[in-house]
């Protein structure tokens, strides 16, 4: 699926999070399953992540998976969501196949112009195959995390192996754990506040779970939505790469290929199968 980015969090990216239904306060606070994409999130999808469809985010992403595949490559997504980045890779002349778990968010990539360019299945990222080897297979926009448990995003990088050519490479996209905003003992951080939204990170140091909780404002109402994570660290993406017969050949903090350093918030990370 595509990330799901709120248009009030700007400016720096943020863990992959879904519009849900909303609630008011006196609901109990409803917890979204891992890539649960109904027809009221694909509805919005686009309009809720309109930062990330914009040019200077999707041009820079392009340049390093046109590279990646190769002329006239092969590139899978996992996750493909509503084709944000798949659609403009085909144009691109990439051949590209999504395997997206929403029939809801499917029918919207597929209800989009030149949405015949890219074959789709609907399935689980961590399991389902399709009858193709790959140059290139891509998950972008913090999209690991939905896989809530240790075990799922392992699931994921043996996936992505399966479907790639000898040689070919993996490429993941995902925020960087910022446990340094929460002080010894606490566990919310507040990564948003304006006058009518309030977001809230709670973070379990024990586990790796995390939930970023979601607090609307409109007149005398509110409405909440929580939803879940696994974050996971760099060196542990390398160990999952490793277990799936990949190598790291690059790790940069966004997709212009910059330097990742200590004080990066995110990173692009790319692997190569052997052979």
């Amino acid at each position: 699926m595509g990330s799901r980015s709120r248009a009030k969090v700007r400016g720096r990216l943020r863990w992959r999070r879904k519009p849900v239904e909303r609630q008011r306060w006196r609901c109990h606070r409803r917890v979204v399953p891992t890539n649960q994409f109904d027809e009221r999130v694909a509805a919005t999808y686009d309009d809720d992540s309109a930062s990330m469809f914009a040019r200077e985010v999707l041009d820079p992403t392009l340049d390093v998976l046109v590279d990646l595949a190769g002329p006239a490559g092969a590139a899978l997504e996992l996750a493909v969501g509503t084709g944000r980045v798949a659609l403009p890779l085909a144009e691109r002349g990439v051949r590209v196949h999504g395997i997206e778990l929403s029939p809801a968010m499917l029918r919207h990539l597929h209800a989009k112009p030149g949405a015949e360019m890219v074959a789709t299945t609907e399935g689980d990222m961590s399991s389902t195959r399709v009858e193709d080897q790959f140059d290139l297979v891509y998950l972008v926009f913090n999209s690991i995390g939905n896989m809530t448990s240790q075990d799922g995003q392992v699931a994921v990088f043996a996936n992505a192996a399966a479907h790639l050519q000898p040689g070919g490479h993996f490429v993941v996209e995902v925020g960087v754990p910022r446990l340094q905003w929460v002080p010894v003992g606490e566990r919310f951080h507040v990564f948003a506040r304006t006058e009518d939204y309030l977001g809230v990170d709670e973070y379990d140091v024990v586990t790796q779970q995390m939930w970023s909780h979601h607090h609307d404002f409109t007149g005398d109402e509110g409405h909440r939505s929580s939803i879940p994570f696994r974050y996971v660290w760099p060196s542990e993406l390398d160990l999952m790469a490793r277990l799936a017969g990949m190598t790291l050949v690059h790790r940069w903090a966004g997709w212009d290929r910059s330097p990742f350093t200590a004080d990066s918030t995110s990173h692009v990370s790319v692997w190569r199968l052997a052979g």
